[in-house]
């Protein structure tokens, strides 16, 4: 498989931008590097001004920061490719805002009450130092096997589409454009993350998110006007591409709630089996798609980082709050973009996207995966189409910045001071720039290997079902059931962990080709089977599995000291803790958390077919 670029390069072999358009891009980054000018002065050479901004952001820097570091490259990039060719079905995971409000309202007052900086650290002081160097490490390796895997692949597809005729010859060698956005990309963005830390990253992520939100939302209502309103695109789309729970529809003759049909080349329904099916069944959905929400927004680095900077308790729920308002927006500014592209194409109103579409009517994979830069390629006016390309490459950074961030305090905070307990504040922050340095390398050298990927929603929501379900449990009933000890956390995460590394490593040997898998595994072999299993059920497996070892090794060892984790648990939390939680909100809070409950309640009524 290979980069989705037969459309984007074909498209036109003129330049993408005018000069109005490049006068844009420089006074939007201009902007972001007076703001990153700004951060770097008024830095101090301590870990916690640098991994925690000094723990003294306000709730609306949090909020926005916490959704910028969600939209980059996955969801710009992929969720509108997505769109495109599967209509609305990933909304659930964008409809996941609830789970920021779990973070505000569960999880906060812990957080809040423990000082740390980091998710392993917390582990460690609810369990013990050995679930904080697992965690720590595999909190890594995930962030280099997924978030800046779909980063530099979604900054090379922007690149390869909006700027196609952009290229270098070196020493006879023509390195072309994907190349160049990707490198420039990761550079850039760790250039930043390397000087300015975590206020740096989300103060960019502030005016990030501003420009990125009214220029998706221009985007999406040139897009309907070209078409012609909204419900031209529900007919041209069908009611099927706008049915978040598709695979329930009965089929045919033999009706089924079953979540897999496999079929005959006529249509015929030959067989039925509840490990196979479309790529997002509905129970998968129901069951899997909140295990991986909640790991990610309450339990994950890479979010939580934002609300660990906050002040105090207050602070940090409302900076939560806000990034699950914000996160109602994704359905609307890039899905609906990606249908939208779609049936312009279909319905021959754009005849540059005539590719999109197969000779049966039915989306191209390969090419919608460049819906969103091909819809500001061919929709927006010069200028407009200017800033929103700057947006789209700063989203793309600022989820780089991210993943660059939370990597180096994982290292810095979790595994290099606890080697070396007495190194100086300064010494701190030096590693943190040099763990920085390290991950813009190893992102260098995924490039080529990035390069021929495909699926990049797909693969990244596989790798997250296989890596998240060990971190949800422990982390979760870690809060809720103060019986649960260290030994259980630890062969939970364990053997969760294993268990998916053998799902990847089997997938990956048949997607490589190795051994002789040119045709796949045997079929019906154990290996095939395992292959097979759609990937939200072999993540539900994980959970339950995990969940089973941890209460059964806890149960069959000795009970915690309960006094060690005071505070941790719902059960030893103190009359005081409880009395500062409840002064930590009041109506306002309530009120905003039952509007966005109700957005999302009326978003899963109104698309259900």
């Amino acid at each position: 498989m290979s980069l989705p670029t037969p459309l984007a390069m074909a498209t036109s072999s003129a330049s993408t931008l005018t000069p109005i358009d490049w006068v844009a891009i420089a006074l939007y980054f201009g902007l972001l590097l007076g703001v990153a000018s700004w951060v770097v002065r008024k830095n101090k050479d301590t870990a916690t001004d640098y991994f925690l901004a000094g723990r003294n952001l306000g709730w609306w820097v949090i909020g926005a920061s916490i959704f910028a570091s969600n939209i980059g490259s996955e969801h710009i990039v992929g969720l509108a490719g997505s769109g495109a060719t599967d209509g609305v079905a990933l909304a659930h995971y964008e409809l996941h805002a609830w789970c920021l409000l779990v973070l505000a309202w569960v999880f906060v007052p812990f957080y809040s009450r423990s000082l740390v900086f980091t998710m392993p650290e917390f582990l460690e002081r609810r369990f013990g130092p050995s679930s904080r160097y697992v965690l720590s490490i595999v909190s890594i390796i995930t962030f280099i096997l997924s978030k800046i895997a779909v980063g530099i692949f979604a900054g090379g597809v922007v690149f390869a589409t909006l700027l196609p005729e952009v290229h270098l010859t070196v020493g006879g060698t023509t390195i072309n454009s994907f190349w160049i956005g990707s490198v420039s990309v990761i550079l850039l963005t760790g250039l930043y993350t390397l000087l300015g830390g975590m206020r740096a990253v989300v103060y960019n992520d502030a005016v990030q998110v501003v420009v990125l939100i009214g220029g998706s939302a221009c985007l999406t209502l040139y897009g309907l006007h070209r078409l012609g309103g909204w419900s031209e695109l529900r007919h041209v789309c069908g009611s099927e591409m706008f049915n978040l729970w598709k695979p329930i529809t009965p089929v045919g003759q033999q009706s089924t709630w079953l979540p897999v049909l496999e079929t005959n080349t006529s249509g015929a329904i030959v067989r039925q089996a509840w490990y196979f099916n479309d790529r997002f069944p509905w129970p998968g959905m129901l069951i899997c798609a909140p295990i991986i929400g909640l790991w990610y927004w309450c339990t994950d680095q890479y979010i939580v980082q934002r609300a660990l900077g906050a002040p105090n308790e207050t602070i940090a729920r409302r900076g939560s709050i806000f990034a699950a308002f914000l996160k109602l927006f994704p359905v609307y500014l890039f899905i609906i973009p990606g249908l939208i592209c779609f049936a312009l194409a279909k319905s021959g109103k754009l005849p540059e996207l005539a590719s999109m579409v197969g000779a049966d009517g039915k989306p191209v994979p390969a090419e919608c995966q460049a819906a969103f830069p091909l819809m500001v390629k061919f929709l927006l006016p010069p200028g407009l189409r200017g800033i929103v390309v700057a947006g789209l490459l700063s989203a793309l950074m600022g989820s780089l910045a991210g993943v660059f961030n939370a990597c180096s305090t994982l290292f810095t905070v979790d595994l290099y001071q606890k080697l070396r307990p007495l190194a100086s504040q300064h010494e701190l922050v030096r590693m943190g720039r040099i763990a920085t340095a390290g991950m813009i390398l190893i992102s260098l050298a995924w490039i080529p290997v990035i390069q021929g990927a495909h699926g990049l929603y797909d693969y990244l929501q596989s790798v997250q079902g296989y890596l998240a379900p060990p971190i949800f449990i422990v982390f979760f009933f870690g809060v809720f059931w103060k019986r649960l000890n260290a030994r259980g956390c630890l062969w939970a995460m364990v053997v969760g962990f294993a268990i998916g590394g053998f799902r990847m490593v089997v997938d990956t040997l048949k997607t490589m080709k190795v051994g002789g898998l040119e045709h796949g595994y045997a079929h019906g072999s154990f290996f095939w089977i395992v292959n097979n299993i759609n990937f939200q059920y072999f993540s539900v497996l994980i959970t339950l599995v995990s969940a089973v070892v941890m209460v059964a090794v806890s149960y069959a060892t000795a009970s915690p000291d309960y006094g060690r984790i005071k505070s941790l648990t719902y059960a030893t939390a103190s009359d005081a803790d409880r009395a500062r939680t409840k002064a930590s909100w009041d109506k306002r809070d309530v009120l905003a958390s039952a509007f966005i409950l109700c957005c999302i309640l009326a978003a899963y009524v109104y698309f259900s077919g």
